[in-house]
């Protein structure tokens, strides 16, 4: 059997990405609108809804529906993992355990999607809604009248007419930096909304450039459960993309996903808001921080079949996992869904791990005769593909605990470099 030699520059990128979950979790921030306090909201937009549609025709048009079930024991639905939380009745999946948590088993990384659950509680319960990953949560508590999310400190909103025994709707909105809670009252016809901002550190350590606060990318899948309290009644399910048709999707792990870390004032410098500016907002992003190919290819089976889309971006590899093997499977699928892949070269980065991924990914492109961006050469020195330009990557500082730094994550100056390479090497996706 072929021994795998495990390099320093692997090791030290496999505690680089624990600690960016870690720090993405706990030190990122928000701006947060219409605080009377340190952590009570006050803001209410009310408006008219029918009790009698769940999704009515109109929105439909302007969604893609990626996920949409209906929960009773006629029917049961095998991506949700009960986990012994609760049991199926005629109405939907009744939950009553203390403490379990029921999950959709459907992995979701589009930057712009929305969950929505059609529920009725108890007059004492507590309920929980939150990430797999628990890196953004939402609590219900009836007993006090108020919704919550798990930011730092607790962002809260008082809601005086929240009761038992009606239906509800409850929406979990994310678009790249913001995520919205919204509860709907189907008997009252009115909606109370939260929304926090994430604004991220940009670097860490002494690289920080701001203490932050975190809210969270509602990272992987979508989880809910009974705090305590009686029970409460999950009657359907639905997830959206908020957007149906778009000219180009864009896939890849943290480096697709800046707005996990980057700084609010910064984000719309960001190379991938910047290609989606540069196209009146007809894309979207879909990374996950800390994926390889293998998270790639698990849930982009989730969201590219219910989104029509001429071209699909990927920049992956940064984090291992790439062989030839998987991707021309990755190729061969965003092909069979009607789509042109891009396949891009992955940026430069300290160890130096981009030169033979981009080898390989160069071998794909020309097996495969796809296009792609020269990401190494707008993040090196010199156009050299080699050495990382420090410059435009922000600057993550592990010198106190692991005594190194790592230049990774391109900054504003490395997105712009970025954008710019896309009009030169795949100016297609802007015609």
């Amino acid at each position: 059997m072929k021994q795998t030699r495990i390099n320093t520059n692997q090791i030290k990128l496999f505690l680089y990405l624990f600690l960016l979950v870690f720090v993405n979790t706990n030190t990122m921030g928000c701006n947060i609108t219409a605080i009377t306090d340190s952590y009570t909201l006050e803001s209410i937009n009310i408006h008219e809804k029918s009790p009698d549609l769940f999704v009515d025709e109109k929105e439909k048009k302007a969604l893609g529906t990626l996920h949409d079930k209906q929960l009773n024991n006629k029917d049961i639905i095998p991506e949700i993992l009960v986990n012994e939380a609760g049991v199926y009745m005629d109405e939907g999946l009744m939950l009553t355990e203390k403490g379990k948590i029921a999950k959709l088993n459907k992995f979701y990384a589009l930057a712009e999607r929305m969950v929505r659950y059609k529920v009725r509680f108890s007059h004492d319960a507590k309920a929980v809604f939150r990430s797999s990953e628990g890196d953004f949560t939402v609590f219900l508590d009836l007993p006090e009248k108020q919704i919550s999310i798990g930011t730092n400190p607790m962002t809260i909103r008082k809601i005086e007419s929240l009761s038992g025994d009606k239906d509800y709707l409850i929406e979990i909105e994310h678009i790249y930096q913001q995520s919205s809670v919204r509860l709907i009252d189907l008997e009252m016809k009115d909606t109370v909304e939260v929304s926090v901002i994430n604004d991220g550190q940009g670097g860490c350590g002494a690289g920080a450039l701001q203490k932050g606060f975190g809210v969270g990318m509602q990272w992987d899948h979508y989880c809910f459960g009974l705090n305590s309290g009686t029970s409460m009644l999950i009657k359907q399910i639905s997830v959206f993309s908020l957007k149906d048709h778009v000219k180009l999707l864009i896939y890849g792990d943290s480096i697709t996903q800046p707005e996990g870390y980057f700084p609010t004032a910064d984000f719309p410098q960001a190379w991938t808001q910047l290609i989606i500016s540069r196209l009146g907002g007809n894309a979207m992003s879909s990374g996950r921080g800390g994926g390889t190919i293998h998270t790639l290819l698990e849930y982009i089976k989730n969201e590219l079949p219910f989104i029509h889309t001429k071209y699909v971006m990927v920049t992956i590899g940064t984090n291992g996992g790439n062989t030839a093997e998987n991707l021309t499977e990755l190729v061969a699928y965003i092909k069979s869904q009607g789509a042109i892949p891009i396949l891009n070269n992955i940026p430069c980065n300290e160890s130096g791990t981009q030169i033979e991924n981009n080898k390989l990914i160069e071998k794909i492109r020309q097996e495969q005769a796809i296009n792609g961006c020269l990401f190494d050469i707008a993040t090196s020195l010199s156009n050299d593909e080699i050495k990382v330009d420090q410059s435009l990557m922000y600057w993550e500082d592990y010198s106190g605990s692991y005594g190194w730094q790592i230049y990774h994550h391109p900054n504003e100056k490395g997105g712009k470099k970025m954008f710019e390479r896309t009009l030169i090497d795949i100016p297609e996706i802007y015609n």
